[in-house]
């Protein structure tokens, strides 16, 4: 084995050490690019979106790094105007560069998938057959995986109503309904999403949840609150005109604070709550002169105990 070989071969493995430590350095980083983690669910996706940057990272930093390699040292000198070396091929190279993207994808998809089931996120094929119910996994704030039968706290449900364009929360317990989704933290929560019109998406993107709410179905979803704050709730899914307008504020609190709010908010009158969505298609309707296209007119606004 002559010197130069012995020399390429020490490079391409410092290269390749160099390059898949700088890749889980910036893997590592990817977790401050996301909002805090307020539902202990978080880091599952967090891990995933980790894991991804990670593997991004080094394909291009190996990818650059063998161009500017090439470049570097294998340029043809100035004023060589000849061909370079004829060659056919190599069946082992092409057999490795097929064989490890296939690898890369299965594993890849073979991790999503583990996360979309830990999640518990059902999709269509779940909806078909919501008689059999699918065992929801949770993600314990000490815990990265326990199932949601050892849980010891009692759930708390939750009904969870879509409409144009509009959320409506309803509490059951205490009949209390609000346009303001209240929740205790660190205890777990069973949130029973239905759709008065159309497909709608309920999406926290401080908890890393996202579940399509379908009309006529009832889908129950859970998750653990672990980090008390105010959080947003958006339509993940296009719903109409004024779908950028259905939001909502999500509010993680002790369950001391969650059950003052319960017994403050039961003795409200139940009132019109502010829809800015209704607000402005009432401009709208009032103008002489139409400036836009027709749209759907928006459910009236819901009457509630709490508006926020």
């Amino acid at each position: 084995m002559n010197i130069r070989l012995i020399l390429n071969l020490l490079t391409l493995m410092t290269g390749g050490l160099v390059i898949t430590i700088t890749s889980i350095f910036i893997g590592k980083q990817a977790y401050f690019w996301l909002p805090p983690q307020a539902a202990a669910e978080s880091h599952l996706i967090d891990d995933l979106f980790s894991f991804l940057v990670t593997v991004g990272a080094f394909i291009f930093l190996a990818v650059t790094s063998t161009v500017l390699y090439s470049v570097t040292f294998h340029r043809a000198k100035n004023y060589d105007m000849s061909d370079g070396p004829h060659i056919e091929g190599n069946i082992t190279l092409e057999v490795v560069w097929t064989a490890i993207p296939i690898m890369l994808v299965l594993w890849i998809a073979a991790y999503s998938y583990q996360v979309y089931e830990q999640m518990g996120i059902q999709g269509p094929s779940h909806l078909l057959h919501l008689h059999n119910p699918i065992s929801i996994q949770t993600a314990d704030a000490q815990e990265k995986e326990t199932p949601a039968e050892t849980v010891s706290e009692p759930l708390e449900k939750i009904d969870v109503l879509a409409k144009q364009w509009a959320w409506v929360f309803h509490y059951p317990e205490k009949g209390i309904t609000s346009t303001e989704l209240h929740l205790p933290s660190d205890r777990r929560v069973r949130l029973a999403l239905q759709s008065e019109d159309v497909l709608h998406g309920f999406y926290i993107p401080a908890f890393r949840l996202k579940q399509d709410i379908v009309p006529g179905k009832t889908i129950d979803f859970e998750f653990t609150p672990i980090r008390p704050g105010k959080y947003s709730l958006t339509d993940s899914q296009y719903s109409g005109t004024y779908f950028a307008t259905m939001q909502a504020n999500v509010i993680v609190e002790t369950p001391e604070e969650y059950h003052e709010w319960l017994e403050k908010a039961v003795s409200h009158i139940p009132t019109p709550a502010k829809n800015q969505a209704a607000s402005e298609y009432a401009q709208t309707s009032n103008q002489s002169i139409k400036t836009g296209w027709e749209t759907v007119k928006p459910a009236a606004p819901p009457v509630v105990n709490f508006s926020g």
